[in-house]
């Protein structure tokens, strides 16, 4: 018993440890003291004021909707609250910062499950993520319709790239619809090393689909106005319609291009000056809006999974199967 308390200080370290010198890392080149200046002076007007805490305010309302979509996917296999769904959410969040592309994220997010329905709970993890990405992909392929012509010989490539992957994905995501209920018993096999685990269906019913992906639309329009109140904060005289259609095309290509860890912030900055060159926002407002959105979204919930998980106890054996 000492021996696994022990233990678990030890992992609540590393996972605190680990995922702050990340987030670290991805900061250190991108808040320089020229773009702090930037920001405290854009703030301190009443309207930047009022445009960057309006932000910070969409905060919880935005993972409050994903604790509660949460909630409503994991049902058919475990009932849990919406206390306990924001917990397994905002830890996940902490536990996501240590891998790229937040591979890890699904591990804080199980724990707050019983150990035999963690392998199935883990398939339902990106499933979820994929109801997500549906919609920041139908919006951000309209949105590269739209402005498709002006992106130029240059970074046409890129528009071809992100459009190509988008459809793949897409695809991907009707096939593990129709499929679910198969792939759930083949990754619980795998996982739990159990060939002989019980027959399981899974009720995904067109109430609950159109339940989820109302949801999801409803968080992406939560991270749409996020994005475009830190765009006013560094441009607060204005700009074009046009910017409406460059915030989704951002989301898009920002979503399915594959992200370095510790380079993350750089890569969304530099996505951010090619969809936004006709905006008339500087650049250095346009890196600042994407590193901040990415900032207040990540690191501010991490903070709070990461005081969730230092009180929690951790079951080391993460799957197991149904006695």
């Amino acid at each position: 018993m000492q021996r696994k308390k022990i233990l678990s200080l030890v992992l609540k370290i590393f996972v605190g440890l680990g995922s702050f010198v990340i987030i670290y890392l991805r900061l250190k080149n991108e808040l320089t003291a020229e773009k702090l200046s930037l920001l405290f002076s854009a703030a301190s007007s009443y309207t930047g004021t009022l445009s960057f805490l309006l932000c910070l305010l969409l905060i919880p309302i935005n993972w409050g909707i994903e604790s509660y979509k949460w909630k409503l996917i994991t049902t058919p296999i475990e009932k849990i609250s919406l206390k306990t769904a924001v917990k397994s959410v905002y830890s996940g969040v902490c536990v996501g910062n240590l891998a790229p592309g937040r591979a890890t994220e699904f591990l804080g997010k199980i724990i707050f499950f019983k150990p035999e329905n963690r392998a199935r709970i883990t398939v339902i993890h990106f499933l979820n993520g994929m109801f997500q990405l549906s919609i920041t992909i139908i919006t951000g392929l309209i949105a590269l319709m739209i402005e498709l012509k002006g992106f130029g010989h240059n970074y046409r490539g890129l528009a071809y790239t992100a459009g190509g992957i988008s459809l793949v994905l897409l695809t991907a995501f009707g096939f593990c619809l129709y499929k679910i209920d198969f792939i759930l018993e083949l990754v619980s096999k795998k996982i739990s090393r159990d060939k002989q685990i019980e027959q399981f269906t899974y009720q995904l019913t067109h109430g609950l689909i159109l339940k989820i992906l109302g949801m999801s639309l409803l968080r992406y329009s939560v991270f749409f106005g996020q994005m475009l109140l830190l765009l006013y904060l560094f441009h607060q005289s204005g700009f074009p319609v046009s910017v409406l259609s460059s915030i989704s095309l951002y989301f898009l290509i920002t979503t399915v291009i594959p992200m370095i860890s510790v380079l993350e912030a750089p890569i969304r900055a530099a996505i951010a000056l090619v969809v936004f060159k006709d905006s008339d926002i500087s650049g250095a407002g346009l890196a600042l809006s994407s590193v901040l959105l990415w900032l207040v979204n990540i690191i501010i919930p991490s903070i709070y999974g990461y005081a969730i998980l230092l009180k929690q106890n951790f079951n080391f054996k993460l799957f197991q199967s149904k006695k």
